[in-house]
């Protein structure tokens, strides 16, 4: 039974009433000896407490998509079948351009927001790179099937959940393809592909959407593997300039860092309350060391870059929360990079679903904007919160606080 299925839902939720009306039933007509009669109340009354735990945690789970699958929950899942040293640039010396194509084979994806706004497929995919294999979610704009757009290779955005977070999210928690198909077929919202690949590769640990030999090429698989699978069995636009990412929490900063390392790659990114410092997860894998850590810190790679890359970035979180480290990477922004940072009073809630939710419409006329999608120029920037009284903290090394990684999720 699945872990997030209806079925597991409704079968928690009868055996929690259940649980309930047992004692109410049964306890004054226990019969048998009195030490017999104390166990069987109190086995009952435990049976009450683990059901209303049970059911608590699923709700839980079902509204911020934590957990995908039992081997999620258990720690028993690995989808990392090698992890070669692949060099800095992450193609292990493979002429990506030379790979033939791999037509994937796709089925309706189940679970919460699934079957909304025409459906998401899903597909396993097995990185031919990365070594990673794993399912990706893809969702096809309205206008993918209309037969003026049969010609039209259609932009991309990459969807990156939190830690623990399950590649489903966004189209459930975040409910974004049901926001979204209004927005794109009032002309709003660019039509985009959306893709949500599979992040939570290795048991109990996140990846740090990094590469890390002979542990996970979780970066390669994100930014090579998964968009290959996609311009090979959709019509997507191939060129940077069409592919942007978005995550929250951990994703996001997965989203700023991909966009900072490869702007070969991307062109835009999006961070809903991200960090900057990999140490912003405490079960990060790019936060074991030093040199992990900066080798992964999007603040510190735009510092160190060569040239300004020509990126957008966008930003938002509450004070200490995402806030700071769009502030420090706007300080060191040059032109052709653009960081546009978003602050969100605490008033606007707090580390979680309710937070990201309501800010998708926003960030898709972001990025339908800022990647050339839109009859508005460029750089500029639709409607947004308030940023009235807020100010800018001076965290100039870009680095999360622990305190604020303990609401990681």
């Amino acid at each position: 039974m699945s872990l997030t299925g209806t079925p597991f839902l409704y079968t928690t939720i009868v055996l929690s009433v259940v649980a309930l009306i047992l004692p109410l039933v049964l306890w004054s007509r226990m019969r048998g000896p009195k030490a017999v009669r104390a166990a069987a109340r109190v086995l009952m009354l435990l049976f009450a407490q683990a059901t209303a735990v049970t059911l608590i945690f699923v709700l839980v789970n079902n509204e911020n998509s934590l957990y995908d699958n039992w081997a999620d929950l258990l720690g028993t899942g690995n989808h990392v079948q090698q992890a070669a040293n692949l060099g800095q640039d992450g193609t292990g010396g493979i002429a990506l351009k030379q790979l033939p194509k791999v037509r994937q084979t796709f089925t309706a994806a189940d679970g919460p927001g699934m079957r909304a706004a025409g459906g998401v497929e899903v597909t396993q995919l097995k990185g031919r790179v990365s070594g990673v294999n794993a399912e990706v979610y893809v969702w096809l704009p309205p206008q993918y099937h209309e037969p003026k757009y049969k010609n039209h290779r259609f932009p991309v955005v990459e969807l990156l959940p939190g830690y623990p977070g399950s590649a489903k999210a966004w189209f459930g928690s975040l409910k974004v393809t049901e926001q979204l198909e209004p927005l794109m077929k009032s002309g709003k919202v660019a039509p985009f592909i959306l893709v949500a690949p599979r992040t939570n590769l290795l048991a109990g640990v996140d990846t740090g959407c990094a590469n890390i030999p002979g542990t996970v090429n979780a970066d390669s698989w994100l930014s090579i593997d998964v968009p290959k699978m996609v311009t090979d069995n959709f019509r997507a636009a191939a060129a940077p300039a069409n592919w942007s990412v978005a995550g929250y929490s951990a994703g996001a900063h997965c989203a700023v860092k991909l966009a900072v390392a490869h702007p070969d790659r991307y062109r835009a990114a999006v961070s809903l309350s991200g960090y900057n410092d990999p140490i912003g997860e405490r079960n990060s894998l790019a936060a074991q060391s030093v040199a992990l850590r900066e080798q992964n810190n999007p603040y510190l790679l735009l510092r160190k870059a060569a040239a300004p890359p020509r990126i957008a970035l966008y930003m938002s979180g509450e004070s200490g929360d995402g806030y700071q480290a769009g502030v420090a990477l706007e300080q060191i922004a040059k032109a052709p990079t653009t960081v546009h940072v978003v602050f969100l009073p605490r008033s606007a809630g707090g580390h979680n679903m309710a937070l990201w939710r309501p800010q998708v419409p926003e960030v898709f006329e972001w990025l339908t904007v800022n990647m050339g999608q839109s009859h508005v120029r460029a750089g500029t920037t639709p409607p947004e919160p308030s940023s009235a009284g807020s100010t800018h903290a001076a965290l100039a090394s870009g680095t999360a606080s622990r305190a604020g990684a303990v609401r990681k999720r």
